[in-house]
């Protein structure tokens, strides 16, 4: 066993809760990297002599590891489990995102760990949950989508699905989900008294996600036709443009007084403005907006034109100067 403690002064709203990191991929260091960001001691543990994982990185770009102590220990010895377990005793809180049962086999499950300490609050990242016909299944962020059904909306009309990095399902369904339900369980433990057991699936978190999607269109506000909607690419005012240097401008106005405002310093015609919604124009205002902003701007122009716009919007700015998220370079970084 070796351990690489890395000691600091924590502060934040969760200064002085402890937190055990079982080490995986994904979701759950991120999960344990925000806990961390808010203050919490996190400590990392990592399997003895396990394999580094496929996108390896040097140490300085690890945020697996940013803001952890890292404690390596061979849990599949007695004396392995057992030093976890005495860890578990002295934690707030316990995360691992390991397939069903795994940390049962390793003497670690929540009735194990909650034995020691009924106070620990658990948290559990899946796939799919820690039973049923997928529990067992492997996937990604990818798979996870596609079985929700979200993936099949991430796409421009007449094009195929495409991958949202895997910020859709690993993080928003997976990290954000379980992060929530732990600081529930916080809340509650203060008046209970006791520890709860977070089960996060990232399937059913990517399917939370489309909540309001799901409740538009069964208000019979969006298509199921991929590409034509106010959020998918279909609206004008809500999509990216190639500039005349090949680069991309991000556009997105869906409030009227800003798209009026986008529509006066373009300049477009005024009957886009008063028909903003109305989706017979948006074929004749998409090919305007190509024709001003791509034909015959180029990307630093196009964003200097637009600043006033966007100062009166008070977005807040990114890297560059003059870059502004509500209309702002889309160029890989």
């Amino acid at each position: 066993m070796s351990a690489e403690v890395a000691l600091q002064a924590k502060t934040g709203p969760l200064a002085g809760l402890t937190v055990i990191e079982m080490a995986g991929l994904g979701p759950v260091p991120l999960a344990g990297l925000m806990l961390s960001e808010m203050g919490a001691e996190v400590l990392r543990i990592e399997r003895a002599g396990s394999s580094q994982p496929f996108l390896a990185l040097p140490d300085e770009y690890d945020i697996d590891c940013h803001g952890r102590s890292i404690l390596r220990i061979d849990l599949k010895r007695w004396e392995g489990a057992e030093l976890v377990l005495r860890l578990a005793e002295k934690a707030d809180m316990l995360v691992e995102g390991f397939r069903p049962d795994v940390m049962e086999r390793l003497g670690l499950g929540p009735d194990a760990v909650l034995a020691r300490n009924p106070a620990l609050i658990y948290g559990r990242m899946t796939a799919f949950g820690q039973d049923g016909p997928l529990s067992g299944r492997a996937g990604h962020d990818i798979t996870y989508l596609a079985y929700s059904g979200v993936l099949h909306a991430i796409r421009q009309q007449g094009g195929r699905p495409v991958p949202p990095l895997n910020l859709v399902a690993d993080y928003g369904g997976g990290a954000m989900m379980l992060v929530a339900g732990a600081l529930a369980a916080l809340f509650e433990r203060s008046r209970s008294g006791k520890g709860q057991v977070i089960d996060a699936a990232m399937t059913e978190g990517a399917s939370m996600l489309a909540t309001p999607v799901h409740a538009l269109m069964a208000a019979g506000l969006w298509s199921d036709t991929r590409g034509t909607n106010l959020l998918d690419s279909g609206a004008p005012f809500y999509d990216t443009y190639e500039t005349a240097d090949a680069r991309h401008v991000a556009v997105g106005c869906l409030e009227p007084r800003f798209f009026a405002e986008f529509a006066r310093l373009l300049p477009l015609d005024q009957i886009f403005v008063r028909g903003q919604y109305d989706r017979n124009l948006w074929p004749q205002m998409r090919a305007a907006i190509v024709d001003r902003v791509g034909q015959k701007s180029r990307t630093t122009g196009t964003v200097s034109l637009l600043r006033p716009m966007l100062a009166s919007h008070r977005s807040c700015r990114c890297g560059k100067p003059g870059i502004i998220r509500t209309i702002a370079l889309a160029t890989p970084l």
